[in-house]
């Protein structure tokens, strides 16, 4: 058998299965990628929301993603929660070390998450500044939605021209690409993903679905995109290819518990409802 493309996920566990780490493997898996984790906290949670995080010491964050690294290889590499300013400065200081990052061999995708979707705190707040000081310069491409971008710039996206000005100001933190999600602009009627490398903009376009269950579709698009990445794909065609990804993984979202539940990318496994019936 030949080994398949390797990616890496550097982000939180969620117990309850819907996004960090579980969502980012199953979408490398349905992608074709063998996954590799570096984790950063484990997080108390279900479809409710977060009720409690215990981080993972800044070292064994860096010693993670160097072991897999040095000895399986990486062909990208993905951020979720990194939680505190010295777990970032950890996980900085370890790309570096392996060649991961805009400047180095393996892209870098940088989802800068920051609050769950029910509003709890995923970042500690002088972790921001090291967010955007440390890990943006390093990035290949950052991913964030409006919440994110209001914490990160300032700006309050309520419009398409609006979102471009977001992508601007995200460009100067030094990343190569921007992907400044629209899922947020709950007023337009669908849903524009705006990519930026500097100079231009590439827009993707999708239906705006009403379903509530959307638990993990942020990590689920940057899995995707590291997915594509990691097979050798253009920016340009990877953001593609994980706008199609997550547009059918919300269509075939699920309920789960009493809250919120997954996206769902069982659509890629055809099979899955009829085996072992």
């Amino acid at each position: 058998m030949t080994t398949p493309p390797r990616a890496l996920t550097i982000a939180g566990s969620d117990s309850g299965g819907g996004a960090g780490i579980q969502a980012d493997l199953r979408t490398f898996f349905a992608c074709g990628v063998h996954g590799m984790t570096a984790l950063t906290a484990v997080t108390v949670q279900n479809s409710l929301g977060v009720t409690g995080v215990h981080t993972i010491p800044p070292e064994v964050v860096a010693g993670q993603i160097e072991v897999v690294a040095t000895d399986i290889g990486v062909q990208a590499a993905k951020t979720g929660m990194l939680a505190t300013a010295d777990i970032i400065t950890a996980v900085a200081g370890a790309c570096d070390r392996v060649h991961i990052g805009r400047d180095g061999r393996t892209p870098l995708v940088v989802d800068p998450v920051s609050a769950s979707m029910h509003g709890d705190p995923l970042l500690a707040a002088d972790a921001l500044d090291a967010l955007r000081g440390e890990l943006f310069p390093r990035a290949t491409l950052v991913t964030p939605n409006l919440d994110e971008v209001r914490l990160l710039t300032g700006i309050e996206v309520r419009s398409r021209a609006e979102q471009r000005d977001a992508a601007r100001a995200l460009a100067e933190y030094g990343s190569r690409w921007v992907l400044v999600k629209g899922g947020h602009l709950w007023d337009d009627p669908e849903c524009l993903d705006l990519l930026y490398d500097g100079s231009e903009f590439t827009e993707f376009v999708g239906p705006r679905y009403a379903v509530k269950h959307t638990h993990g579709s942020g990590d689920t698009l940057a899995s995707t995109i590291t997915s594509a990445l990691a097979k050798g794909a253009d920016m340009i065609s990877a953001v593609r290819a994980g706008k199609d990804f997550i547009v059918r993984s919300v269509r075939d979202a699920y309920p789960l518990g009493s809250g919120v539940g997954p996206v769902s990318p069982r659509w890629r496994l055809p099979d899955a409802d009829t085996f072992l019936t």
